[in-house]
C-alpha cells in the first residue's frame, strides 16, 4: 500500500480530508496518493505567510543563504532518487530529469549567491541641485509581500525552483502550488526546506486542486503572483486580479532560423541534430521546443532530409530506459489532442514526412513541410513532439515568418554573420535570441521571458528577485559629502 504524501503547511507536514493519485503516463502505474488541504489549511498557510513577511524580510542573508545552499546540497545527493520520481510522475526520460536536478541545484546555488550580495543599496548624491546639498539617497528593494507560485508540470522540480529560490532569496514569503499531474517533485522541495532554519510561515507546498485556486488567487495578503502554463488560465489569473503583480511565463512555438551562410555539410548536420533533439526532448512538452524550422531556400533541401533522419532517429519508449529519448506526454488526452492537430493539417495538405502514430500516451516524434498557415498547429503551441518546416528566400522572409505569430518567447538563428545575428537581435519580436543553436537554449541565471502573448515579466533568479520587491528610498540630510 503506497503511503499518502503530506502537503507542507507553514514548514510542518499535514494531511487533510481528501487525497488524489498520481499515475504514470508511460504504464498507467500508481506513483502516489497525494494530500490535499482543507479551506482552513489553506487559511493556515496564507495567514503564517502574511504574518510573518516583516520577520522574513529581516532575516540575515547569511540564514537565507545557508538555505537555499543546503537544498542545493540535498538535491545533489538525491539526484538519483529524485529524476526517478520527476521521470515517473511526468513521463520524462530519466536522461532529461537528471538534467532537470541539476538545473534546479543550479537555481538554488544562485540564489544562495544572490542572497549574499542583495539589498546592499545603491548610494546616490543629491547635491546636484542646490537644493540637495548635504543630501544622499539610498535605494534598496524590499519584498512586495507573500509570493503565490503556480508551477506546470513540464518541469516540476526546476520551474518550483524558479519560483521558491528567489523569494527565500529576497526574504518573501512563498506559497508554492505544484501542477495537479506532478505534485511529489515539488513536495520533495519542502522535505528540503523543512531541514533548513528558515522561519516558520515563510513557506508552503500546498497540493490545491485546481478547481479550488480562485479564492487563493484572489486572497488581498498574496501581492505577487508567478504562473507558468497557459495562456488562458494566465490571463485569467491577471484580469481577475488586476491590482496583483504578475509575472507570466505561457510558452511559445519556437522558431529555429537557418540562414543561407549555414550551408556546409557540418553545418547542416549540426542544426539538424539540435533541431530534432530539441523538437522533442521532454516530448516536445517545453515552452521553448524547436516547433517550427524556418529555413532558407539555399539550404532547405539539404537541411530537410537530415532533420527528417534525425528525428527519425530519435529513440520512443520507456521514459525509466537510459536510452530513451522520448517518453510519453503527460496524459493521454494530451496525446490525442496532438494526433488531431497534425490531423487537421494533414487533412488540409501538409505533407507528413515522419511520425504522425500515437500510441497511447506517446506521440511518434513528427515532420510536417507544407502545413498551410491557417491550421492550428500553426498558429498555436503544439507542446508535444511536432514539428513543421517552412522555406522562405532570404533573410526577411525568415524573420517575417518568425514573426508571424501570437507568441514571442525564443527564437533560435542559425548563422556565422554577426551583424545578421544583431539584426536578428532588433528584428525578431521574442524574448530571447539564441544564435548558432536552437530557440530551446536556457540559462537558469539569465532573463527569461517572452513578448507579445508570451507573457509579461522574467524568471532567472535574479530577475525574478526584482520582480517579487519594490524600490524604497532612504534620503539622508545634513551629511558632509
Amino acid at each position: 500500500m503506497t503511503a499518502t504524501h503530506a502537503f507542507w503547511l507553514a514548514g510542518r507536514q499535514a494531511t487533510g480530508d481528501e487525497t488524489f493519485d498520481v499515475h504514470n503516463s508511460y504504464d498507467g502505474r500508481l506513483v502516489g496518493t497525494v494530500a490535499v488541504p482543507t479551506q482552513a489549511q489553506v487559511e493556515e498557510a496564507v495567514a503564517a505567510a502574511h504574518a510573518v513577511v516583516d520577520e522574513f524580510a529581516a532575516t540575515p542573508a547569511h540564514v537565507r543563504a545557508k538555505a537555499l545552499n543546503h537544498v542545493a546540497d540535498r538535491l545533489t545527493e538525491r539526484t538519483e532518487e529524485i529524476a526517478r520520481l520527476i521521470s515517473a510522475e511526468n513521463g520524462k526520460p530519466i536522461k532529461w530529469a537528471r538534467g532537470e536536478v541539476g538545473r534546479a541545484v543550479s537555481v538554488f546555488r544562485f540564489a544562495a549567491e544572490e542572497a549574499r550580495r542583495w539589498n546592499g543599496g545603491d548610494a546616490q548624491r543629491l547635491d546636484t541641485d542646490a537644493g540637495g546639498q548635504g543630501r544622499l539617497a539610498l535605494t534598496r528593494r524590499i519584498p512586495k509581500g507573500v509570493v503565490l507560485g503556480i508551477a506546470p508540470f513540464n518541469f516540476p522540480l526546476n520551474l518550483s525552483a524558479h519560483k521558491v529560490a528567489p523569494a527565500i532569496a529576497v526574504g518573501a514569503p512563498i506559497i508554492l502550488k505544484p501542477a495537479p499531474a506532478t505534485p511529489i517533485s515539488s513536495l520533495i522541495l519542502g522535505e528540503l526546506l523543512a531541514e533548513t532554519d528558515l522561519p516558520a510561515g515563510s513557506w508552503s507546498v500546498l497540493t490545491v486542486p485546481n478547481d479550488r485556486m480562485p479564492a487563493l488567487v484572489q486572497d488581498e495578503r498574496l501581492p505577487v503572483i508567478s504562473f507558468t502554463g497557459s495562456g488562458p488560465v494566465g490571463y485569467a489569473i491577471m484580469d481577475s486580479v488586476p491590482r496583483k503583480h504578475c509575472t507570466l511565463e505561457l510558452g511559445g512555438n519556437g522558431a529555429a532560423v537557418v540562414l543561407a551562410d549555414y550551408a556546409s555539410d557540418k553545418d547542416l548536420d549540426w542544426a539538424a541534430t539540435r533541431i530534432a533533439t530539441f523538437s522533442n526532448y521532454q516530448g516536445g512538452q517545453s515552452c521553448i521546443s524547436v516547433q517550427r524550422v524556418i529555413a532558407d531556400a539555399a539550404v532547405y533541401d539539404r537541411l530537410l532530409p537530415k532533420i527528417v533522419a534525425a528525428v527519425e532517429a530519435q529513440i520512443t519508449g520507456d521514459p525509466a530506459d537510459d536510452a530513451t529519448d522520448v517518453g510519453p506526454l503527460v496524459s493521454e488526452d494530451a496525446a490525442k489532442r496532438v494526433e488531431s492537430w497534425v490531423t487537421e493539417a494533414v487533412d488540409a495538405g501538409a505533407t507528413l514526412l515522419a511520425g504522425g502514430k500515437r500510441d497511447g500516451a506517446t506521440y511518434a516524434p513528427t515532420v510536417l513541410a507544407d502545413v498551410p498557415a491557417d491550421v492550428t498547429i500553426s498558429c498555436e503551441e503544439v507542446f508535444g513532439p511536432v514539428l513543421t518546416v517552412k522555406k522562405v528566400d532570404g533573410e526577411a522572409e525568415a524573420f517575417a515568418a518568425v514573426n508571424d505569430s501570437k507568441y514571442g518567447l525564443q527564437a533560435g538563428v542559425f548563422t556565422h554573420d554577426l551583424q545578421t545575428a544583431f539584426r536578428a537581435h532588433r528584428a525578431l519580436e521574442v524574448g530571447g535570441v539564441v544564435v548558432g543553436d536552437v530557440p530551446s537554449y536556457r540559462a537558469d541565471q539569465m532573463p527569461y521571458g517572452g513578448a507579445k502573448q508570451s507573457g509579461v515579466g522574467r524568471e532567472g533568479v535574479r530577475y525574478a528577485m526584482d520582480d517579487y520587491t519594490y524600490e524604497r528610498v532612504l534620503v539622508l540630510t545634513g551629511l558632509a559629502l
